[in-house]
């Protein structure tokens, strides 16, 4: 996510954060980079005027000239004013009303909505503790409408069911009184794709919008159509009241322009961003968060959210546990450890919010080679009985070929897989002695050199980078 402009940003701010003082002349270089960089990321001609004025002002005036590290100074200006054009803070949806809470999903076809309204009721039951029912008033698309019974049923909401025979105002009335009578606290209503320039369809909506009174009314825009998507979201705007826009699809968008145009264009903050096709992968936007990826900073406290909610706990507890009373580590606990990394979003998902790795991140190449390997992984490790993963010393000759012609793989394979697992399970051991961590960071760091680790080199889960990747280690 924002990875050409992240670099781009990142060597324009190298050259101005080294120099001792700034002048008119170096701020006015850099900014012409900045300026080059926004554009090249399809951000709005207006939003990039008003953010170049804004540093330009703030970085010639008394505020620099008295930093005590000038160049230190201007970096942190250019993220406050990435912060200022994308809203400042995050914003909630409102659902203080009486229930049901009815929240208008609108947006063009094929931006993402349906899925959108999936994830939306699985964010709102998991985070927020609240009984979502969903209802599609498409009338225009059948399979849209089974494609949200689909959804519904695989994030556990529950699915009002509609019928392209109905009116899209009589679909949502019958709704309403079947949410009160099951005493649901969010309805989400998905509605059919439409154009601003379609007078009948948007027609429609209004009158949908009007006869329900939602307390939300978010439009679901595609963040890869760049400045686009904030001039669609404005065009909407003028016709129905929005109060928030969702970015579908951000994790495709490596440039950023939607991001940073939608809220100055349209004036309503993105409340939410699609970061994958999973149900799971829907994320709150915050403003300061978002600039801290973009000057490749990190975000920490994303991470550390992600961890907290996605991790088991109580496998990680069983786990220690099991360490701690001199138990091995077997090849089913590395197993575990390989899923637990996948929930994560893998390699990407996880160096995206690291500070100083959203470049590397970028490097789709190497990322994708080591995200095999952990495939690769597990698919061996599966292909062993229960016997063969409790007692990985057992595996020799006949099993090894049995379980590299169950997996696809080979005897090589399955054999850096054993060692890999060997390496890990000497440092879980060093865990629970004393001084046990810095052991098994130092002897992570022994395995940078791909000794004996998959083709491309080894990394435990939760360990260092793979080599060429900078050979640091995660925080947790």
């Amino acid at each position: 996510m924002f990875n050409s402009l992240s670099e781009r940003l990142s060597q324009t701010l190298k050259q101005i954060t080294g120099q001792a003082t700034l002048t008119e002349d170096n701020i006015k270089s850099s900014l012409r980079e900045v300026r080059m960089a926004l554009l090249e990321a399809d951000v709005a001609l207006p939003v990039v005027k008003t953010f170049i004025d804004g540093v330009r002002e703030r970085a010639v005036g008394q505020e620099v000239s008295e930093a005590l590290n000038p160049g230190q100074q201007f970096l942190k200006i250019v993220q406050s004013e990435l912060i200022q054009v994308m809203g400042e803070q995050n914003e909630k949806l409102d659902l203080k009303t009486q229930p049901p809470a009815i929240v208008l999903m609108a947006g063009l076809q094929g931006a993402g909505k349906t899925t959108t309204v999936a994830k939306l009721a699985r964010f709102l039951q998991e985070r927020e503790k609240k009984k979502v029912m969903v209802v599609s008033a498409d009338v225009y698309r059948p399979a849209a409408i089974k494609q949200l019974e689909t959804l519904a049923s695989e994030v556990n909401a529950i699915f009002h069911p509609s019928d392209i025979s109905q009116k899209p105002e009589d679909i949502v009335a019958g709704a309403v009184d079947a949410a009160k009578r099951q005493a649901v606290d969010v309805l989400l209503v998905d509605t059919a794709g439409r154009l601003a320039i379609d007078e009948e369809m948007m027609t429609e909506i209004k009158n949908l919008h009007q006869a329900i009174d939602p307390v939300e009314t978010l439009f679901v825009v595609d963040a890869m159509t760049g400045q686009d998507a904030a001039n669609t979201a404005k065009a909407f705007n003028n016709a129905l009241p929005l109060t928030g826009v969702v970015l579908a699809k951000a994790d495709g968008d490596s440039r950023g322009g939607a991001a940073l145009s939608v809220r100055q264009i349209t004036g309503k903050p993105i409340k939410f961003m699609g970061m994958g096709e999973k149900t799971d992968a829907l994320e709150p936007f915050h403003p300061d968060r978002i600039a801290s990826r973009i000057l490749d900073m990190g975000d920490i406290l994303s991470l550390i959210e992600e961890v907290e909610r996605k991790v088991d706990k109580k496998k990680a507890e069983k786990l220690a546990n099991k360490i701690k009373k001199g138990k091995s580590f077997d090849l089913e606990d590395f197993r575990e450890q390989l899923d637990q990394m996948s929930n994560m979003g893998g390699l990407a998902g996880m160096m995206d919010k690291m500070p100083g790795m959203g470049q590397m991140a970028g490097a789709a190449g190497q990322l994708q080679g080591a995200e095999k390997q952990f495939k690769l992984m597990g698919v061996i490790i599966d292909s062993m009985t229960v016997f063969e993963r409790r007692f990985p010393d057992k595996i020799v000759g006949s099993r090894k070929k049995r379980i590299a012609m169950g997996s696809g793989t080979t005897i090589q394979d399955v054999n850096r897989v054993l060692k890999q697992h060997k390496q890990m399970a000497k440092m879980m051991k060093k865990v629970g002695k004393k001084g046990g961590m810095q052991k098994m960071m130092r002897g992570m760091g022994g395995m940078m050199g791909g000794q004996g680790g998959m083709p491309g080199g080894g990394m435990p889960p939760g360990g260092g980078l793979p080599p060429g990747m900078g050979g640091g280690k995660f925080p947790f």
